[in-house]
């Protein structure tokens, strides 16, 4: 019940925190075509609550996702305050962590764009746990917020035009590529570039820095 009232307070923040009112229907039609390309997968797809593997190593959100997870963790000070500080407790002591080498701007968690900057990327924090990861409950604490790339991670998906069909390689164990290929998950992926443009553009950061309410002030090492 918490969980609702908070997903139903995320939708009435969403446009006073900078969310693209078409943001609720990107997440519709992705819930939507999640349980339909989990139909078709059947047993191929494995993924199950408290199988966290895809929930360790960090990774890039866009300013749609980041706008998103700011309006869940707005409405989740309001539903439920001790759960919001638990979960910016664990963004804040992954950044302290991670801060001095984070390849990007580490006092605003903007992603660098260099390619120096992207090679870095590839090696950071690839082991540590999402901040949003209750490894308790082993269950993701903003999960009716989160990014697109929690969303399409398991079915079979394409991450842009042309590309080759990937999943979770701990699903469709055995299946033959004709077998993956009919449970192909649709990505609108359109409708998303339009709202990550209305967003803020192509700037990206990690999920830690998005669960802040405000940018956390960088650690020294990271500024020096």
């Amino acid at each position: 019940m918490e969980s609702k009232r908070a997903a139903r307070g995320g939708l009435r923040y969403a446009l006073h925190m900078g969310l693209p009112a078409g943001d609720t229907q990107l997440v519709q039609i992705m819930d939507a075509t999640l349980v339909d390309a989990a139909r078709r997968a059947g047993p191929w797809l494995v993924c199950r609550p408290g199988c966290t593997q895809c929930c360790h190593g960090a990774f890039a959100i866009n300013a749609l996702d980041a706008e998103r997870l700011k309006a869940g963790m707005t409405a989740l000070h309001a539903a439920d305050p001790q759960k919001a500080e638990e979960i910016e407790q664990r963004a804040k002591a992954w950044i302290a962590e991670h801060g001095p080498e984070f390849p990007g701007n580490a006092a605003t968690g903007m992603l660098g764009t260099s390619e120096e900057d992207q090679a870095r990327f590839d090696e950071f924090a690839n082991e540590a746990a999402c901040p949003a990861l209750d490894q308790v409950t082993g269950l993701c604490d903003v999960y009716a917020w989160r990014p697109m790339t929690c969303r399409v991670f398991g079915p079979p998906v394409r991450m842009g035009a042309g590309d080759a069909l990937g999943c979770c390689e701990l699903c469709f164990v055995g299946a033959s590529e004709e077998e993956i290929a009919a449970c192909e998950m649709q990505v609108p992926h359109e409708l998303e570039e339009e709202l990550v443009e209305e967003a803020g553009g192509t700037e990206e950061t990690v999920v830690a820095y998005a669960l802040m309410r405000q940018a956390p002030r960088a650690p020294a090492a990271a500024l020096a």
